[in-house]
């Protein structure tokens, strides 16, 4: 379970975190979610598709990585075979904590930024530190604390994004049928992707609310990283020897 602290050149002044990708660090993970402000970088090695979160029933984009849980095709032993990585794998193992500060009398929240002090890249003998010798922030906590706001401004983008395809019912869900060299079948369920028919269908006033939002563009985006699955099958008949 993760263990969230905030961050501090007090208790954190020797920790360092290793950015190495492996499996041991949790990176085996066969999607993770993105959001239309890294669609550009993201379509250009995975396909994206969206997930219904259990818990808020909302709809989420994802990055896709495999075919099952715990696959991913592009770890291997030498670390990421893309020449992207997710920002929401990048942040390991930080996250956006709310302080409440007392500012002229009144209470208001901030962003803080938190560290899992449980989490296996954190140690104090490898990788790159968070503090510098006399206190100061490192570089690589300066780009973590910015690379949190932009993920934190992504998700909630994201959410207006979705709304906005949910308002024009141009989610649906659909299932991945694979056939891998050794004619083995598998199948992908539990996904949404974007109706191209209703979307081609739209009338005009809708096209451009969708173009002056800036989500057009990333509708364009998410139906052009579907050609990445052939990717993926590649990858996993490789992996299997096929």
């Amino acid at each position: 379970m993760a263990n969230h602290v905030l961050v501090n050149n007090i208790d954190h002044k020797d920790v360092k975190i290793n950015t190495e990708r492996h499996e041991k660090f949790g990176d085996n993970l066969w999607y993770t979610q993105t959001f239309p402000l890294e669609f550009r970088s993201v379509q250009a090695y995975y396909p994206i598709f969206f997930i219904k979160d259990p818990q808020s029933a909302r709809f989420l984009p994802v990055a896709l990585f495999g075919f099952q849980n715990n696959e991913n095709l592009f770890l291997s032993e030498q670390g990421w075979d893309a020449g992207y990585v997710p920002l929401m794998v990048q942040r390991q193992p930080f996250m956006i904590g709310r302080q409440t500060i007392k500012e002229d009398g009144v209470d208001k929240e901030h962003r803080v930024l938190t560290l899992d002090i449980d989490h296996p890249r954190v140690n104090q003998t490898q990788g790159q530190p968070l503090f510098l010798e006399y206190g100061g922030n490192s570089d690589f906590l300066d780009r973590m604390a910015d690379m949190m706001e932009t993920i934190h401004h992504g998700v909630q983008d994201s959410e207006n994004f979705v709304n906005m395809l949910t308002d024009l019912e141009l989610l649906e869900p659909f299932t991945l049928d694979i056939t891998l060299n050794d004619q083995s079948k598998n199948e992908m369920i539990g996904f949404y992707t974007i109706n191209e028919e209703k979307f081609k269908a739209l009338a005009d006033d809708e096209i451009v609310k969708l173009h002056n939002s800036g989500y057009l563009h990333a509708i364009y985006m998410a139906l052009a990283s579907q050609g990445n699955i052939r990717d993926l099958i590649n990858r996993k008949n490789a992996l299997m020897g096929l």
